[in-house]
Parts: structure tokens; sequence; C-alpha cells
């Protein structure tokens, strides 16, 4: 399985949104230079490049993922870009799926595999039904490699 976040918006989408969005703050800082604001096309630049900025790290915290892999030795979670790699005993592995406790101002249900008391957290991106889906589909695939009846 290969989990990645959702995301709206392509590179060229972004690329059209950053210039219109500069192309508008460019506009309105030239009215009010015209009218006597000569510094407004400068704090303008600035804004721009501001927003732009933040706008591409928000885009490019999309490029995130985890693929699992799961066959009769090895449940593997890999999480991309980066060389982070979990490997479990599929035989031993169990799926939680819960509230956590930790946040009670908004609280989120996370998805973590457990075994020989290492914790892992997978598809924190997801929204909640997502993970869901998800936890439902592993026990499943777990049952059914281990050979033990489904609950």
């Amino acid at each position: 399985m290969w989990l990645k976040p959702n995301r709206a918006l392509s590179r060229r989408g972004l690329r059209c949104l950053i210039g219109g969005l500069a192309a508008l703050a460019l506009t309105t800082a030239g009215l009010g230079a015209w009218q006597g604001n000569v510094f407004a096309p400068l704090f303008a630049l600035v804004e721009s490049s501001a927003v732009a900025f933040a706008l591409g790290i928000a885009w490019r915290a999309g490029d995130r993922s985890e693929r699992i892999t799961l066959d009769e030795s090895s449940l593997e979670v890999r999480f991309l870009p980066g060389r982070r790699c979990m490997r479990f005993q599929p035989y031993w592995v169990r799926v939680q799926f819960g509230l956590d406790n930790g946040r009670l101002d908004h609280p989120r249900r996370r998805l973590l595999l457990r075994s020989h008391g290492r914790v892992l957290e997978i598809g924190a991106f997801l929204a909640d039904e997502e993970r869901a889906e998800l936890s439902r589909k592993l026990m499943v695939l777990l049952a059914d490699l281990n050979g033990q009846s489904r609950r």
C-alpha cells in the first residue's frame, strides 16, 4: 500500500496561484505608489516573496508518503522522502485505532502498529475516515496472513 496525503494543487496550479497573488499585490502597490506611497511596491515584493515561500513549503509537505509492504516474513513501513524504515513480524503486530488522549481540545484518532514494545503511528496525514478504512484493511490482511478468523 502506498499512503499519500491529499493534494489539491499540481505544481502548475501552485505557480498560477502564486503568480495571481503576486500580480494582485503588485497592482495594488502600483496604485498606492501612483497616489504617493513610494514604498508600497517594495512592501508588495517582500510580501509576495514571503507568501510564495510559505505556500511552497506547505505544498512540499504533500510530498511525504508511507509505503507499507506485507509478506509472510515481515510488515515493513517505509517513510518517504528519507530512509526511515521499520519492520515488524506480521504474526506479532497489532493494529490499534483509537483516540489520542494527549489532545483534549481537539481529539483525533491515531492508527498505531504495536509489536514487542515498539509503537509506530502510520497515516497521520490522512483523515479519520481514511485511517479507519486503513486499519480495517490492515487487520483483514494480517488475519488472512496469520490464518486467524476475522474479528
